[in-house]
């Protein structure tokens, strides 16, 4: 909360405001300013607001994160202001403590611009920083004194109030109007418990009422596609929002199905947020594309900005990540995870201020070079609420145990390097390390781990939940040796170089197991798969099931399938949500019989009446997908490969499955009639992909012109062909075609 008071400038510089002096001043020597009156009728318990407040002209600022109380003191020079100790200023404005420790003044010399004065001590103009922690909003105007007044939001609350109330009608204000009989304050504060975005969506359809309390308490907000609604939109429909979450580009994007420059770049939101939602404290990207331009803005428009995740997005290097630390004075969160970026070195991490100290998570793990180890520790060593640290495989075992000393309250760990030799003092001080993380329940990284150093992990897994071992090429045996020390584990992802036998063990030890993934060490390996060798099969997918009876999670990648399994799987654990079978070899058919895998995702729909995603893989007829449309009636996402026999396949899902929010399709013989068939569907979802099917662009047209309100999208890279759709993406939108598109984008 910050106050800003303005003095006339004055000749000389005056003495540091002292403790003495009450505030506000006589109200004689206020000077009213043309302001709407706020305060009128606000008490007060023994400040002696009350008088001057009735007088008090004070105006409501909007798009601003804290209101501004702006005063004129004719007279030039101000002895200082006290809020006598800690007294509690109320009543109208509700009630908020004021603590002598929480208050901060400022003065500026209008004659001297390089003299500024806080709590006594200057501070260099040149610096652009106000407050002893660099944390208070910047504000460079002559004669201003700010006071900080902590993170109490009651007066906002109440500024918020007064701006709803020139919204609602005359008749919303009215009695009668009335439907609820609580006030807006109550309504408000119940909503704010709930969390679930979906909720909160359903709320806001009850009444008007609900509809702008809902609106006016949303401080968070999740959208999935950033080409479904403008960011002109999204702050019309929401005044207050402190974070935001947003997705871009298509998920088969992961695949390079996705051209580059195809677009979701984020400039244009920030622009937006920094006009609108200057408070904005947090954002979280998924396949967007972000510059180095758009993270220096970012740093240099958010003063409070705390937190920022970057998940597979691309355009930008370790220079943005130089601005964001050098600039964020109060990062709270820097999460950097599978991203393309453009990895300059590692002095990126040398640009946090040295008296920087409340990062509390900072992951790093997909960069490539060598970061600065000594800025790394001296950072690692000043943020005392660290409790999530993720280092690339450049950090070897000797510097992630100087790290662990320094940081042993960690929740979440990513290693790096595992192939470090280490002298036996060595080693026992990495043990020794690992041994006092005791609060540690994920852990991830390992990169080039030897079955000689694993043991050194092992007393930190006792209270592991999450073990990520995507990167770590472990053989049967060291899984077998690790997993009985995590007792309590929930979520794991190995690679399948641990083979059958290694899932054998993850049936015997990890009774608790919720999720589990199953990644391919190498994917594209031709030998491996003609071989048959390696690699992992139905025998160890049904060993996990016969002793990891609480599965609601598997993405398994495999070489060979049969349909007795999959049957044999889901009996086993009948409570999936997400079943996402990856038989890497297209068109595959059941391996002993040769039929094709449709009984064996038949009985998953069956078996599994929660299952929310899908994913089919194998030799697949039309007769799976009637499966999938009979049983699936809480499926909402669905992802099809190489599948299918004709246009019904397609038909039967949209028709069948009433919850259908994303429908992902590739190489799969579906045309103009299957496309088509959802007419009456398509609003009610998310989005629709369709990558080498035979769908024409007359059809995609067609769709168009009888579906405004949805936006239909070609991307064509190849020029020669104008008559076939080679990759179509259909979403729903309120924001009507994007502005953005590149030439191989067509909208229709």
């Amino acid at each position: 909360m910050l106050f800003l008071f303005q003095i006339s400038p004055a000749q000389s510089a005056p003495p540091f405001f002292a403790s003495s002096t009450r505030f506000p001043p006589p109200a004689a020597a206020l000077r009213p300013l043309h302001l709407a009156p706020f305060f009128a009728g606000a008490s007060s318990k023994g400040s002696g607001v009350t008088a001057a407040a009735s007088k008090l002209p004070i105006t409501e600022v909007p798009e601003l994160s804290s209101l501004l109380l702006f005063v004129r003191f004719p007279g030039g020079v101000c002895e200082g202001f006290d809020f006598g100790g800690g007294s509690d200023v109320g009543g109208g404005v509700g009630e908020w403590g004021v603590e002598g420790a929480d208050l901060g003044l400022l003065w500026k010399d209008f004659c001297d611009p390089a003299a500024w004065i806080f709590r006594g001590r200057r501070i260099a103009d040149s610096a652009g920083v106000w407050g002893l922690d660099g944390s208070d909003d910047f504000y460079e105007e002559r004669g201003i004194i700010v006071l900080r007044l902590g993170e109490d939001r009651s007066l906002r609350r109440t500024f918020m109030a007064a701006k709803r109330k020139k919204e609602m009608t005359e008749e919303a204000r009215s009695p009668e109007g009335r439907l609820s009989p609580f006030p807006d304050e109550v309504l408000e504060h119940v909503l704010a418990f709930v969390k679930s975005h979906k909720d909160r969506s359903a709320v806001s359809l009850v009444c008007k009422e609900w509809f702008n309390a809902e609106r006016w308490s949303r401080i968070r907000v999740f959208i999935g596609n950033c080409y479904s609604v403008s960011p002109e939109i999204l702050v019309r429909r929401f005044p207050n929002i402190r974070s935001v979450t947003l997705k871009g580009k298509p998920r088969f994007s992961d695949f390079n199905l996705v051209p580059a420059n195809w677009g979701a770049d984020i400039h244009a939101w920030l622009v937006t947020f920094a006009s609108t939602y200057p408070f904005l404290e947090e954002l979280r990207l998924k396949r967007m594309t972000i510059t180095d331009e758009s993270l220096d803005f970012l740093a240099r428009s958010f003063p409070g900005f705390k937190a920022l995740s970057l998940v597979s997005c691309d355009g930008f290097s370790t220079n943005g990540l130089a601005s964001i630390a050098s600039s964020c004075r109060n990062l709270a969160e820097l999460d950097i995870q599978e991203n393309g970026i453009e990895d300059l070195g590692g002095s990126w991490l040398s640009c946090f201020p040295e008296h920087f100290n409340s990062l509390e998570v900072l992951n790093f793990a997909n960069l490539t070079t060598e970061v600065s180890f000594d800025a790394l520790e001296r950072l690692v060593a000043r943020c005392k609420s660290l409790r999530v640290l993720k280092v690339n495989k450049n950090v070897t075992l000797e510097q992630l145990q100087k790290l662990l000393v320094r940081a042993p309250k960690l929740t979440e760990l990513g290693t790096g390097s595992f192939s470090q030799e280490l002298a036996p003092r060595l080693y026992a001080e990495v043990e020794n390390a690992f041994s006092n993380c005791r609060d540690l329940h994920t852990l991830s990284g390992l990169w080039e781990v030897s079955s000689l150093y694993l043991p050194a992990i092992y007393p930190a897994c006792v209270s592991l939940t999450f073990l990520n071992l995507s990167y770590a090429v472990l053989l049967s045996t060291d899984l077998a040796k690790l997993l009985p020390n995590c007792p309590l584990l929930r979520r794991l992802w190995v690679l399948d170089t641990v083979e059958d036998k290694g899932l054998e063990a993850v049936g015997s030890s990890c009774r608790l197991l919720e999720e589990l993934r199953v990644f391919p060490a190498d994917p594209f390996d031709q030998e491996i798969v003609l071989d048959e060798v390696g690699g992992v099969t139905e025998s160890g997918f049904i060993a996990v099931s016969e002793g990891c009876h609480n599965l609601r999670y598997v993405l398994y990648f495999c070489r060979q399938m049969t349909n007795a399994a999959v049957a044999t799987v889901v009996r086993n654990c009948p409570n999936f949500t997400h079943f996402r079978l990856c038989i890497m070899s297209p068109h595959q058919a059941d391996y002993v019989t040769d039929d094709p895998m449709d009984e064996a995702f038949g009985s998953v729909v069956k078996t599994c009446t929660k299952l929310q995603r899908l994913a089919v893989s194998g030799l697949l007829t039309d007769k799976t997908f009637e499966y999938i449309g009979t049983y699936a009636k809480n499926l909402e996402t669905l992802s099809v490969a190489f599948a299918g026999s004709s246009d019904r396949g397609m038909q039967y899902v949209l028709e069948g499955c009433p919850k259908l929010r994303k429908l992902e399709i590739r190489d799969c013989p579906f045309g103009n009639a299957a496309l088509l068939a959802g007419l009456e569907r398509y609003e009610s979802m998310r989005s629709l992909w369709m990558s080498a099917c035979r769908v024409t662009i007359n059809a995609c047209r067609l769709l168009a012109r009888e579906m405004p309100r949805l936006n239909v999208e070609v991307i064509k890279e190849d020029e020669s062909d104008d008559t076939n759709a080679e990759k179509v993406y259909v979403y729903r939108s309120v924001a009507g075609p994007r502005r953005d598109a590149p030439p191989f984008v067509l909208t229709l």
